[in-house]
């Protein structure tokens, strides 16, 4: 219906001007409400006339496709957004899902890799394939995992924030937030020796790329798509399961290791990227172990309960 795709669009172009919303998230956007407006329209109804009763039926198709509880959350939350803009904007007088309660969302920890592993990865990138792709995997790898950056904000990296042997790397996040991000020691050693290799790379007569990691392809970087299909060759070199590298694995991990290792959750947060501290709750269960330990350790009475295990009973008999 053209009254849908007019709707869609204005909500679109105005999420991406008012919340400098990133391309993928807008990509997001236009898949779940175009599977929406589809089922509509299959229903003979549309945006214009759909009731709260609708949404509802929606959310049962989608359950009794099999889809997982964190993609109805999703869809539900982008149909929210839509009927909230439309009652903004004055297209609806109503807003049909204002009182819909989604699904929710498992709190459940994502895959993520063991240090072991993880150093498996990054010896694999420093003795895998060419000398040039060496230095280059071994920039990506260590710098995924020094910043737990996205695999977007790692490909898309301009070189100009890699240049002076910085300390702390600027990242551009989702909707355009910035934020700084400490490097290690390692990750600053290979960012060195991949920009000495990239700058003597470059081709004479051709502008330089904007990009650290610059391809030939349409988007100027090296992709997602190409740097997933890279990680799994190194999963295989380094004697890691393929199945559980990913590049949000590794920035699972990131997370994981540094709260397992001290590390305060609201720093986490911020070297994430996240806008709420609730995203960065789903690693609480490393803490959590962290503190039970920390109690069983050091806890007078946990003290005590453990001599009396080792049967200790020097006081007994005097």
């Amino acid at each position: 219906m053209s009254t849908d795709r007019h709707w869609l669009s204005a909500f679109l172009d105005a999420h991406a001007a008012e919340l400098g919303a990133a391309h993928n998230t807008l990509a997001a956007y236009a898949r779940d409400l175009s599977d929406f407006t589809d089922w509509l329209a299959s229903k003979d109804t549309g945006l214009a006339s759909a009731a709260q009763q609708d949404i509802e039926s929606y959310l049962v198709h989608c359950d009794a496709q099999g889809l997982a509880k964190s993609t109805r959350a999703r869809r539900l939350s982008a149909i929210k957004q839509l009927y909230r803009f439309t009652f903004d904007e004055g297209l609806r007088e109503d807003n049909p899902a204002i009182r819909i309660k989604g699904p929710g969302r498992d709190k459940r920890l994502p895959k993520t890799l063991g240090e072991d592993e993880v150093d498996r990865l990054l010896s694999a990138a420093r003795s895998h394939g060419r000398e040039t792709d060496r230095l280059r995997n071994t920039c990506l790898m260590e710098l995924l995992y020094a910043t737990g950056m996205r695999v977007s904000e790692l490909v898309g990296l301009p070189v100009s924030a890699a240049r002076g042997d910085p300390n702390l790397l600027l990242i551009k996040g989702k909707g355009g937030k910035e934020r700084m991000v400490p490097l290690s020691p390692p990750a600053r050693v290979a960012l060195a020796d991949w920009l000495k290799t990239r700058d003597a790379a470059r081709q004479k007569g051709k502008p330089a790329s904007p990009f650290l990691f610059p391809s030939r392809g349409k988007a100027g970087h090296l992709t997602r798509h190409r740097f997933y299909l890279l990680i799994k060759d190194l999963a295989v070199a380094g004697g890691v399961s393929p199945a559980k590298v990913t590049p949000h694995t590794l920035r699972h991990a990131f997370a994981t290791h540094l709260l397992a290792n001290g590390a305060d959750l609201r720093a986490i947060q911020t070297l994430l990227g996240h806008a709420d501290v609730g995203t960065t709750e789903i690693y609480t269960h490393v803490l959590e172990d962290r503190l039970r330990d920390l109690v069983q350790d050091h806890h007078p009475l946990s003290k005590a309960a453990r001599r009396n295990g080792r049967g200790d009973t020097s006081s007994d008999g005097q």
